[in-house]
């Protein structure tokens, strides 16, 4: 494992992403942009990040993505991005642009044999739900969410977290636990993948990403350098770069657009 490269090394990682490279900042949103919070739709970025994302959007040679498990529109409500910025939801399975104020998503249509499935997760997760209280179920466009975040019993929370897990083995599910939740798709996902395609797709040759969750730490241990993995919060990593809180995002994502601003005012005097 990697040893999380100390605060004080910032701006050795900020100058390997400042190059005539093209550059994808990929960025989670919850528990990075924003902190975590008990009820979901309460959720919203730190308002420090919010200028920062402003100015790496506006940057010719920087491509701005938010790649989150929440479904495309809830994400694009919650975060408010800035125009031009790519969406990537439900960990890869969905895609949009926020642009102008308005969302434009690509379609995402299941067949009918994965929509049945999808009902008959969603259906065996309300019943487990039954058995805890503060648990619940959030109902995605290609997945279904078994929430236990609000539980106090964290023991049960635990069993249930489980039982969840091996409901969507059993109904042929993609299974992704995070913290305090599990979530089953029931077409391939992952950002790992996801963070592949997009990289590929903008015809980025450099990419940071960062993300807090164990579905991002999957994705984190495939970025090599000179790509810059970080990881915010607590927990084992393989980032390069750990930051502890969506707070220190901002202010790492301010420097970063200070940088590239200044590169690129660099290229345009020179003779």
């Amino acid at each position: 494992m990697k040893r999380p490269m100390p605060r004080e090394r910032w701006q050795p990682a900020l100058r390997e992403l400042v190059t005539d490279k093209r550059l994808l900042v990929a960025l989670d949103f919850d528990g990075t942009l924003a902190p975590l919070v008990p009820n979901p739709a309460d959720s919203r970025m730190v308002p420090a990040a919010r200028q920062p994302l402003e100015r790496l959007a506006a940057l010719p040679r920087t491509v701005l993505a938010l790649v989150s498990g929440r479904p495309v529109a809830d994400l694009a409500h919650l975060a408010e991005p800035p125009s031009g910025t790519l969406l990537v939801g439900s960990h890869g399975a969905e895609h949009g642009v926020f642009r102008d104020g308005a969302l434009r998503m690509e379609p995402v249509q299941l067949s009918a044999a994965r929509q049945a499935r999808l009902t008959e997760l969603a259906a065996s997760f309300e019943k487990l739900a039954t058995q805890g209280e503060g648990a619940w179920v959030e109902l995605k466009p290609v997945a279904a969410v078994f929430h236990t975040r609000p539980m106090a019993d964290r023991a049960l929370a635990e069993n249930l977290e489980k039982q969840a897990a091996q409901i969507g083995k059993q109904l042929g599910g993609h299974v992704l636990a995070g913290k305090m939740v599990v979530e089953v798709a029931v077409v391939p996902a992952g950002k790992a993948g996801a963070l592949a395609r997009l990289k590929d797709r903008c015809r980025c040759d450099r990419m940071v990403f960062a993300g807090d969750d164990f579905t991002d730490e999957l994705a984190l241990r495939t970025i090599k350098p000179p790509d810059l993995g970080i990881k915010v919060g607590r927990g084992p990593t393989a980032a390069t770069l750990r930051l502890p809180s969506p707070a220190v995002v901002a202010t790492f994502l301010d420097e970063l657009a200070t940088a590239l601003e200044q590169a690129a005012l660099a290229t345009k005097v020179k003779p």
